[in-house]
């Protein structure tokens, strides 16, 4: 591993509660943090990162997304629609994915996130469709080797198209048999639990209208045999809690209580229709949830009550969810987002720019379980996003360089993103691959799968 020394740093930011640092540097070797310090001598071989003019972040952690729907950002039909009508339409383009569509969108994803300061990453790939042959799992961590992405993908899953009463065609749904097989294969060949671990696996049900509640209640005894977290869709829209209502005759909570699909090791996505007596329940089971305000801003879907939750102590993370309903992986972006959505509903003083970093970092890692993660404390693992703020966009903002980073700028970009001690953003740029050459390659996977479609 590579050994690197941030030097002389203009604002370290070591996590929620710790006093920031100024003029200090930090060592990273062995792919953690071993030592900050002012004026550490570097050691012979290591690369030295004058930081004079940079804010210095633990890492973001982002807790849901679906990367294959980079390749269908911004699309004319769906641009103004709701949720089930935007997924009618868009099972019929994804239908068509394949393995060098999972694996560049898998890239592009990645690299947008590493782009903007995200250094480890879930994604909730539940489209499997019949043709598709190649190691769905396999291919993704390929990509986030490639980047050097810490990764830890959800084995996700639909059980019930059309003809059940679902919404997504035959075509890429798989019987419970098989989602339950593969759920063991992969947790089986790739699942680390170690607290740096840069693979782990998520078993995630896509939701409670595409799966059965057979379905969900084996998909919890298999990730609670394993030791591995479990993920779902959960309380996005009105027309799910209807659903639920009409079909099991009780809202999405509480017929994942009924499936034992709650608990601290259990994460939903969105969880904007929760009332009172809901909140409580995640705070007693101690349910994690990932928000995904641009998503639901994006849809329409309402405002998750993030002012009221973390009051509560119920562990709330940020996700950019799939960018064909965010249209980006934009993590600082997300941020920003975070924090202006929750002032819309609550008031100008509802959240803080430290409740947010916390979110986008701390939160996030113990909603992943992964426990070295998320801080820049001595022993934490050595990932930090670095950004500089010499920039014209920042001028006239350093008061707080801190929440410089979420009130101003346009350039979301990092100028250094570290994962695991290895620098993988360098002076702006992915180093992992070509930028332009993965541009390319998307665009022409994208119009291939958009034609097919037709």
């Amino acid at each position: 591993m590579s050994t690197v020394v941030l030097k002389n740093i203009y604002y370290l930011h070591i996590s929620s509660d710790k006093e920031a640092l100024r003029g200090y540097d930090l060592l990273m070797a062995d792919g953690v943090v071993k030592k900050i310090a002012k004026e550490i001598t570097v050691p012979a071989g290591a690369r030295s990162i004058d930081c004079s003019t940079h804010v210095v972040v633990p890492g973001f952690v982002n807790t849901h997304h679906h990367f294959y729907q980079t390749l269908t950002r911004n699309l004319p039909a769906v641009q103004d629609a709701k949720l089930f009508d935007w997924l009618k339409h868009l099972y019929e383009v994804w239908k068509y994915i394949d393995e060098d569509a999972v694996y560049y969108s898998s890239l592009l994803a990645m690299g947008e996130l590493l782009k903007t300061g995200c250094t480890t990453s879930t994604d909730h790939h539940y489209l499997y469709p019949r043709s598709f042959t190649a190691d769905m799992m396999g291919v993704q961590f390929s990509a986030a080797d490639r980047l050097g992405m810490r990764f830890s993908p959800t084995r996700g899953s639909m059980s019930l198209s059309k003809k059940d009463g679902g919404l997504p065609p035959d075509s890429v749904v798989q019987s419970e048999k098989e989602i339950l097989e593969d759920s063991l294969r992969v947790i089986q060949e790739y699942h680390d639990d170690s607290s740096h671990a840069m693979r782990k696996i998520v078993l995630a049900p896509c939701s409670p209208f595409s799966v059965t509640k057979e379905l969900m209640k084996d998909s919890v005894k298999l990730a609670r045999e394993y030791g591995v977290s479990i993920h779902t869709h959960l309380a996005e829209t009105i027309d799910e809690n209807d659903f639920c209502v009409e079909v099991y005759g009780k809202r999405p909570l509480a017929l994942m209580e009924e499936c034992g699909f709650i608990g601290d090791d259990v994460f939903y996505a969105h969880g904007i229709h929760f009332n009172d007596d809901e909140l409580k329940l995640l705070q007693e089971t101690h349910t994690h949830i990932a928000h995904c305000p641009s998503s639901n801003m994006r849809l329409g879907s309402g405002i998750c009550r993030v002012h009221e939750m973390l009051p509560m102590g119920i562990n709330v993370a940020l996700g950019v969810d799939g960018s064909a309903s965010n249209d980006s992986s934009d993590f600082l972006g997300e941020m920003r987002n975070a924090l202006l959505l929750q002032r819309v509903k609550y008031g100008s003083d509802a959240i803080r720019t430290k409740d947010i970093f916390k979110m986008a970092s701390e939160n996030g890692a113990e909603l992943l379980h992964f426990d070295g993660v998320g801080k820049l404390e001595e022993g934490y693992a050595a990932d930090a996003a670095i950004f500089d703020i010499s920039t014209f966009e920042y001028a006239g903002s350093l008061s707080d360089p801190l929440a410089s980073l979420i009130f101003t700028g346009y350039n979301h970009g990092t100028a250094y993103t570290i994962v695991q001690g290895k620098v993988v953003v360098d002076e702006g740029r992915l180093v992992g691959i070509s930028e332009e050459e993965l541009s390319t390659k998307a665009n022409t996977i994208a119009e291939r799968i958009m034609n097919l479609s037709k």
